[in-house]
């Protein structure tokens, strides 16, 4: 990776390390300016997500007329993703990681697994924590919406993962209300280049398939004192399965159709978008509008088939990369970020 991207992961992850050190919420609120002192500039994109690119009329005109033939600028049909780029085990000090490149667009996504105490409404789960840093040093993301559209990505992968069936949080469960795995999930983006949403829910998937959580085993001596003892074999671990972990496919209307993984010069002429997160058996569980236009029912139902059309094929095609990745085994090189 260039300089201005090491620097920027580096602040990132010292900040998320210096918040947990704290132990307590406000402590990882401190940790999180102080990675982003260090992380290179703050983007500049609204909350909703779009694009912020000038197209004059007749670029946009031109645009769309594309779409209602079937033929985008790029050459891709409506239904068609870019070529995408998936790396997993890219970072070596976190429990997973994985990189992603979908078009312009470049997302890494780090897992650190941290034990914790399970929440009250659910005592025998651990649970996820979502992190998003919008930082990037380029010239589309300057400006000051890097933190609200952070907080925007976030709660879209809080309702994504709300699903029961989506991570099997019982078996993060390591003693019933005292003791859990918390995946902290920190993703950065790296460069936009339009469809984050979607290039995100790859990259956590990803980064998810190649977690490695240690085996630990709860001890109790004669006083009934509970301890905690993490198994030394690096090869005695727990893996996550992610068949059921839904991607996000983002449908954006443009004049009478709709197009997936729209650029951002597609974004900029498109009014509404949709984000339905799909499963690999095409199961949709969750669905949101984005953006200030509005969808009326006919439309929303085609997006809907289109959307699960589209995402069974994403996930097939991802999986077999991942099952490529796997078979690469351990001896590649990765970045490490200093702690």
């Amino acid at each position: 990776m260039e300089g201005g991207q090491e620097g920027g992961q580096e602040g990132w992850m010292d900040g998320r390390r210096a918040g947990r050190r704290a132990g307590r919420m406000d402590g990882r609120q401190e940790g999180r300016k102080a990675g982003r002192k260090r992380a290179l500039r703050r983007c500049g994109r609204e909350a909703a997500g779009m694009a912020s690119v000038v197209l004059s009329e007749a670029e946009k005109l031109y645009i769309v007329h594309g779409v209602q033939e079937d033929l985008r600028v790029d050459g891709r049909g409506c239904e068609d993703y870019r070529c995408a780029e998936v790396e997993t085990d890219v970072v070596s000090n976190t429990s997973g990681s994985a990189r992603v490149k979908l078009g312009e667009t470049d997302i890494l996504v780090g897992i650190k697994a941290e034990m914790g105490t399970p929440k009250l409404e659910k005592p025998d789960e651990g649970y996820l924590e979502f992190f998003v840093d919008c930082s990037s040093n380029s010239p589309e993301l300057e400006g000051r919406g890097g933190e609200e559209l952070g907080t925007d990505i976030a709660n879209t992968l809080y309702r994504v993962f709300s699903c029961e069936n989506s991570v099997d949080l019982k078996s993060l469960c390591i003693n019933p209300k005292e003791h859990c795995w918390v995946l902290y999930v920190d993703v950065l983006l790296l460069e936009c280049g339009g469809n984050i949403f979607d290039a995100i829910s790859i990259a956590v998937k990803a980064a998810l398939f190649n977690t490695r959580i240690p085996k630990v085993r709860v001890l109790e001596d004669e006083e009934g004192t509970k301890e905690i003892e993490l198994s030394d074999d690096p090869y005695d671990c727990i893996r996550l399965s992610v068949d059921e972990v839904p991607c996000i496919v983002t449908l954006s209307k443009i004049g009478y159709r709709h197009v997936v993984d729209a650029t951002l010069q597609e974004e900029a002429c498109s009014l509404a978008s949709l984000l339905i997160s799909v499963t690999s058996k095409g199961a949709i569980t969750s669905m949101r509008k984005v953006g200030k236009g509005s969808l009326d029912p006919e439309s929303i139902f085609e997006m809907m088939e289109t959307g699960q059309r589209v995402g069974k094929s994403l996930h097939i095609a991802l999986q077999k990369i991942l099952d490529e990745e796997e078979n690469l085994g351990t001896s590649r090189p990765k970045t490490e970020i200093p702690s």
